[in-house]
């Protein structure tokens, strides 16, 4: 579906890129790069996270603002790169989630790209547009988690 127009989610601001990490019992860590942007009024808009796991593939999964005409994929791309599609997975009261596998050419673009762009299509079919900016991904992503929670279970 072709949308009738567009326009850029300017009332979206971002946070700081985060990374925190969860280990339960005998299972390997999984750790979540992850930056959100919320409304004025304090409700979250967007959250873009980064999974990755010590022994499988990574994961990319947007969470989208309510609202969206789920037909249409999310469409995520870093400066002027191909941009890669995710479709939406599954739905909760407040929120969307659109996700994928990651690749090693999406990771490596996100380390050494300036800005992500997120392109959703609203129920009006008028494409939206938020740009993230990438700089500091590369260093949060790398560095320990700012928190790992830990879970030991006893049988």
């Amino acid at each position: 579906m072709v949308p009738r127009g567009q326009r850029e989610m300017k009332d979206v601001a971002f946070g700081d890129w985060t990374k925190v990490c969860f280990k339960s019992g005998g299972a390997s860590r999984q750790c979540r790069t992850s930056i959100t942007g919320t409304f004025p009024t304090g409700q979250m808009a967007i959250r873009l996270d980064i999974v990755s796991r010590d022994d499988a593939p990574g994961r990319v999964q947007v969470f989208c603002p309510v609202g969206m005409y789920l037909p249409n994929q999310v469409a995520l791309a870093i400066d002027r790169n191909k941009p890669y599609h995710l479709p939406y997975t599954w739905c909760l009261t407040n929120a969307c989630i659109a996700g994928s596998r990651t690749t090693p050419l999406l990771i490596r673009q996100m380390m050494t790209g300036q800005l992500l762009r997120l392109r959703f299509v609203d129920s009006n079919l008028l494409s939206l547009t938020a740009t993230i900016p990438l700089s500091p991904f590369a260093a949060v992503d790398k560095m320990p988690p700012a928190k790992t929670f830990e879970q030991d279970i006893d049988e």
